[in-house]
């Protein structure tokens, strides 16, 4: 199936045609990456999919202009006749990241250059509306449009989970399937234009494997045992880009306990309380006790749920947090280089250059 896509078919165009002229002129060659297994990633030229590897000297942070490679970057290659040696990312259009588990100030791109972003929850159990908030924040920063799909509509007919993910993802599509009988899954399509690229976002277990399975109608992904509670079991183990007869380029991306946020665009996702935010007597007001609060009115007459209120601030304090500590770690590289460079200076006057 990939030695007959074209670039073109992989999303390829103009813009990236522009971007890529310096590296063209130093005879490399554009592909995309289509994953990443330990280290080494899987990419598609045009012409097959092949196994490359990042230059050495390059995987010191912050060479590549986009960091490391992520699934769905446009990469620049050297093809010396050995393992194809990737240069340069491209700049990518848009980002979807999350704050690293191992790290406080460090930011993993799930993926990159996504059009549409599948955010998958399930109907079968509980549906946590949270934690829907806090994926669609991740969704709105990242650039690409957001979609909520809720997964085993044949499990839960009830519509009142849909009308809940409705209440808080405003202005975005809702939109609840089955992977068994089918429902749903045409209005999709809309979505799974030939060379679009769309990424699955969600929780462990939420159906994502077998969403993929359903709009390949194939099995292309491995799919866990349902639980007793009706969960499915997390099984996608790595980000990798699966091209949908349709032309659709579709990124699975592995199950999460929880996304940590690493940005988050909270005035989209929160849209309602940004509006009667801008309608407080003061700028600066903090919703609190403060004359002419049109957040507090709205509270107190019921028009604002609390809990939502209450989740906007969990996540604007976390966003206060990662940001904080992402330059504090700025300013120590920065300090790090200052002194190397003192350094190297005092060398070079008492025992000259070199």
């Amino acid at each position: 199936m990939t030695e007959e896509l074209t670039l073109d078919a992989l999303g390829w165009d103009h813009r990236l045609d522009e971007a890529f002229q310096p590296h063209r002129e130093q005879g490399q060659s554009p592909a995309r990456v289509a994953a990443e297994h330990r280290g080494a990633y899987a990419i598609l030229d045009g012409r097959a999919e092949r196994r490359a590897a990042v230059r050495g000297r390059l995987r010191d942070a912050t060479v590549l202009a986009g960091g490391l490679p992520a699934v769905g970057d446009w990469v620049a290659v050297a093809d010396s006749g050995g393992v194809p040696m990737i240069e340069a990312v491209l700049p990518r259009r848009t980002a979807v990241t999350r704050k690293t588990a191992l790290s406080e100030a460090d930011e993993q791109v799930l993926a990159a250059n996504v059009d549409t972003l599948f955010v998958v929850s399930d109907l079968a159990g509980d549906l946590d509306l949270r934690r829907l908030e806090r994926y669609l924040a991740t969704a709105y920063e990242s650039g690409a449009q957001p979609i909520v799909v809720l997964t085993k509509l044949d499990l839960s007919p009830d519509r009142t989970p849909v009308v809940a993910a409705e209440s808080v993802a405003i202005g975005v599509p809702v939109v609840a399937v089955s992977n068994v009988t089918g429902e749903g899954l045409a209005d999709l399509d809309a979505f799974l234009g030939p060379a679009a690229t769309v990424a699955l976002l969600g929780s462990s277990g939420v159906g994502k494997s077998t969403l993929v399975n359903a709009l390949a109608g194939e099995q292309l992904m491995e799919t866990g045992a349902v639980r007793r509670d009706g969960r499915g079991r997390h099984t996608t183990r790595h980000r990798q880009l699966l091209v949908l007869p349709g032309g659709a380029l579709l990124v699975d991306t592995p199950g999460m306990r929880e996304l940590q946020l690493w940005s988050g665009d909270l005035d989209e996702a929160f849209s309602d309380v940004a509006a009667l935010a801008a309608r407080c007597r003061f700028a600066d007001c903090g919703h609190a006790s403060e004359p002419g609060c049109a957040v507090k009115a709205a509270l107190e007459s019921g028009v604002l749920d609390r809990a939502r209120l209450a989740s906007y601030r969990k996540l604007e304090r976390e966003l206060e947090a990662v940001a904080a500590r992402a330059d504090k770690r700025v300013w120590a590289a920065r300090k790090q280089r200052w002194r190397q460079r003192a350094r190297e200076t005092r060398h070079a006057r008492r025992y000259g250059p070199g």
